[in-house]
């Protein structure tokens, strides 16, 4: 495991690096085979495979998976932990050191609530989380990267001053990234990066900027999300539909072949 931290750590500390998001063993198979140094798991991908909407997945579930998509690869992987599976921060230590264990080279905690009427933790609360989550990581004996998120811009509350202020407070409280999915303006991105310099910042990629584009911003590490489980299921639900309703195979003929596909797992036990 030295080998996956120093490099995940190795890859934050200049240049700009794309981690894509598999939610299975086959996925993170591919994704490493086409030479991506890093991959993170996905929560809403993982829970679609598990026929579940996104954060409605059990925590052993999730420890479980997090296991296996790390044990599939010898790249780092990132966990998507969402807000650590608990409130308040003494159970958060216990599930951050749960996922320690798993093999996981890095991981994130959220400051979402899922509540629409509140849907960010209170300030103080989220900073204490990410305390909490720092102080299990620094007891693991692990080195395990920490990634503070703050939420707001996907959570209804699109405050870019308050988001500086969350991920400022995260990174002092021990943070090793910071990340605010949903930012997507060249301001608001050029914002958070000089905010937390010269902490790395996570963005997660959308299709009005290249890699290019985002490392000249100053964004260290740029994620899909669950972009690419919803292209897949994009195709499969275009084709399935198309039986359902039409009674036509239009869209199987698209789809890439078995040969190929089982040339990608050949090696595979």
């Amino acid at each position: 495991m030295q080998a996956r931290w120093d490099e995940f750590r190795r890859l934050h500390r200049e240049g700009c690096f794309v981690m894509p998001n598999p939610w299975d063993i086959g996925s993170a198979r591919v994704l490493a085979q086409l030479g991506f140094r890093a991959l993170a798991t996905t929560s809403a991908g993982f829970a679609w495979s598990r026929g579940k909407a996104d954060n409605r997945v059990r925590l052993d579930e999730v420890l479980a998976h997090l296991y296996e998509i790390a044990s599939a690869v010898e790249v780092p992987v990132n966990a998507d932990f969402e807000g650590g599976f608990a409130v308040e921060p003494i159970h958060v230590v216990e599930n951050v050191k749960r996922a320690t264990e798993t093999g996981i080279a890095g991981l994130s905690i959220e400051d979402s609530t899922g509540d629409k009427a509140e849907p960010l933790f209170p300030f103080s609360l989220s900073v204490e989380r990410i305390q909490a989550a720092r102080e299990a990581i620094d007891a693991s004996g692990t080195e395990v990267l920490l990634t503070g998120r703050s939420e707001g811009f996907i959570a209804g509350r699109p405050d870019l001053d308050e988001t500086i202020k969350r991920l400022r407070a995260y990174s002092d409280a021990g943070a090793d990234c910071l990340y605010a999915p949903g930012i997507k303006s060249t301001s608001d991105i050029r914002a958070v990066v000089e905010a937390v310099a010269p902490k790395p910042v996570n963005v997660v990629a959308f299709s009005n900027f290249t890699v290019a584009e985002l490392a000249a911003l100053g964004v260290r590490r740029i994620s899909i999300g669950g972009s690419l489980a919803r292209a897949a299921w994009t195709s499969f639900l275009e084709a399935a539909t198309e039986i359902a309703e039409k009674g036509t195979f239009e869209q199987l003929g698209r789809g890439v072949s078995g040969a190929v596909l089982n040339g990608k797992f050949a090696g595979s036990s």
